[in-house]
């Protein structure tokens, strides 16, 4: 790949593709916010992985949130969703997820999602954690997956130009510091120059950052790192949710998802000595109660001596009914028979697994970034969850805020001004920097995913943090090294998941309280928030390109 053309030091770019919006992301978020701007304009999305098989939508498992009978409401879901998050939510983006939801359930449902159903032919719910009724909504126990695959074949009847393997590596801006596209790389180093009047950041979360994840590989945190680097405020990023039951093994599957539909239909917590402990942390909710409670209390459970040998907790459903568990449970029920257990004959192990960043780019409702020009929706998106997720809201955050993401993007005025030459070609000095480099990317993420397992997870301490972050510093300064053009993404990847890392330590020792899913050790049950006060006070805190152009409708 030529970077400079040497007489005249002007960098060359393999392709420059131009739309009205620019979607970054091609999960449900970003899929959902495709559709809704291409009828506005022409639309390009990019996409990291190739869409539908990366990503956490197409592997969420448990449903979506949306009040649909008579006896709950959207105020019950509000305050469900508000206490949940320990009221460090915002409450006009509570508002439309909460309002809105059904809405967005009507469209999948219309489009061809296949939900399960009740006898009267109503889509089916269940119950899920911390909320007073059940209103999830499901599709077996592979959900995000109906989901995607209907938002997919909506996304393929629109003039979307999908860009498949070719990951943005940073956000352009112009003149009037408005961001005015991104540059990419493809799987072979080529290129790609994205210009457009509006960009949609959609690009999920990064709890890769951490040694053991429910995330895909894709999630290494990169929308919050560029967002970060372009000027835009981000809020809450202490505020990880370590999903209360991943599996502990095989090795290679540490983490993975129990999805928490398996206590949502009947699932116990036993400890090694066979005791249902939730009822020491819990007694009115017991496994149902959210899961920033469930989360440290199997932590608690092994630290002090209660766990299985493999360091984990018993998740039992060997009292409900086979069948039940085959109809309701199946990818389960498959999942844990490929490791050599069958659930319906004996329990699961499980541990806390790094799951969900609640913080991210602060928005409006509009779904409006800090910076001119960029708009954003999905887990790269901080304030609707507020301090701690409830289980079944991020697939309906998907698409509440992809819809409006899309929406507003849409209306966006054609960009006025020139995009800086110089600013680009600081990114080419970058990529060009890393063949220059002396250390293995690969090193430095495992170190890197160690060091925040082990010192910024479920509990907390200050000198725990500040040595986390002088480590992620020296990380981060660490002269990466490509071997070749196709290892220039995993450098810039590896850049991204430091910057993550950093920013999810630093804010954590911004916040010296307990709130959701933020515990420091050594801080008193008594000075804990008060939530009256908390809502009332919260924060707001060598050859020419191939130019290509795709023109609006």
């Amino acid at each position: 790949m030529v970077l400079y053309n040497a007489p005249t030091n002007k960098m060359l770019v393999d392709e420059i593709v131009d739309a009205h919006v620019l979607v970054i992301g091609s999960g449900g978020a970003g899929v959902r916010a495709a559709v809704e701007a291409s009828r506005y304009g022409g639309v390009v999305m990019v996409s990291k992985t190739i869409a539908g098989k990366g990503g956490c939508t197409t592997m969420a498992e448990g449903g979506y949130n949306a009040v649909l009978r008579d006896r709950d409401s959207v105020d019950v879901h509000r305050e469900d969703t508000l206490k949940g998050g320990a009221y460090l939510n915002d409450p006009a983006l509570v508002d439309a997820l909460v309002r809105e939801a059904p809405e967005r359930m009507t469209d999948l449902v219309r489009w061809g999602a296949v939900f399960d159903v009740t006898d009267d032919r109503q889509v089916a719910q269940r119950p899920f954690g911390g909320q007073r009724f059940p209103r999830t909504c499901y599709a077996g126990d592979r959900t995000g997956h109906e989901m995607i695959m209907t938002l997919l074949d909506r996304l393929d009847a629109t003039d979307t130009h999908l860009y498949q393997e070719v990951s943005v590596i940073d956000l352009i801006k112009d003149e009037n510091d408005a961001v005015a596209g991104a540059i990419a790389l493809d799987r072979d180093g080529d290129v790609l120059l994205f210009r457009a009047d509006a960009t949609v950041l959609a690009t999920g979360g990064g709890t890769q950052a951490y040694d053991i994840s429910t995330n895909s590989a894709a999630g290494t945190g990169d929308g919050f790192a560029m967002a970060y680097r372009a000027g835009a405020e981000l809020i809450d990023m202490e505020m990880i949710q370590f999903h209360p039951t991943g599996a502990i093994y095989p090795y290679d599957a540490r983490g993975r998802l129990v999805t928490e539909a398996v206590r949502g239909e009947g699932g116990i917590l036993l400890n090694a000595r066979r005791e249902r402990f939730m009822e020491r942390y819990d007694p009115d909710r017991m496994e149902l109660s959210t899961r920033d409670v469930v989360a440290r209390a199997i932590a608690t459970e092994v630290l002090e001596g209660r766990g299985t040998s493999r360091g984990g907790v018993y998740l039992d459903v060997t009292h409900l009914p086979a069948e039940t568990i085959e109809a309701r449970l199946p990818v389960m029920l498959e999942q844990f028979l490929a490791y050599g257990v069958d659930i319906r004959r004996e329990p699961m192990e499980v541990a806390p697994t790094a799951h969900h960043i609640m913080g991210g780019l602060r928005i409006t409702p509009e779904c409006r970034t800090t910076l001119k020009g960029l708009f954003a929706c999905g887990e790269v998106t901080g304030g609707v969850h507020g301090a701690n997720r409830l289980g079944g809201n991020a697939l309906a955050d998907t698409q509440v805020f992809g819809k409006r993401a899309g929406e507003f993007a849409g209306k966006a005025p054609a960009r006025s001004g020139r995009i800086d030459d110089a600013a680009i070609e600081e990114k080419f000095r970058m990529l060009d920097g890393f063949f220059e480099g002396a250390v293995n990317p690969t090193d430095v993420r495992k170190d890197l995913k160690l060091t925040m397992w082990n010192q910024a997870g479920i509990f907390r301490s200050a000198p725990d943090l500040r040595t986390a972050l002088t480590h992620i510093r020296r990380l981060a300064d660490k002269r990466l090294c490509a071997a070749s053009t196709a290892n220039l993404l995993e450098c810039c990847t590896v850049r991204n998941m430091c910057t993550t890392a950093s920013l999810i330590v630093r804010c954590a020792l911004l916040r010296p309280e307990n709130r959701g899913a933020h515990i420091r050790l050594g801080w008193r049950h008594e000075d804990d928030y008060d939530p009256g006060l908390a809502l009332r006070s919260r924060r707001r805190h060598g050859a020419a390109p191939r130019e290509v152009r795709y023109p609006g409708k």
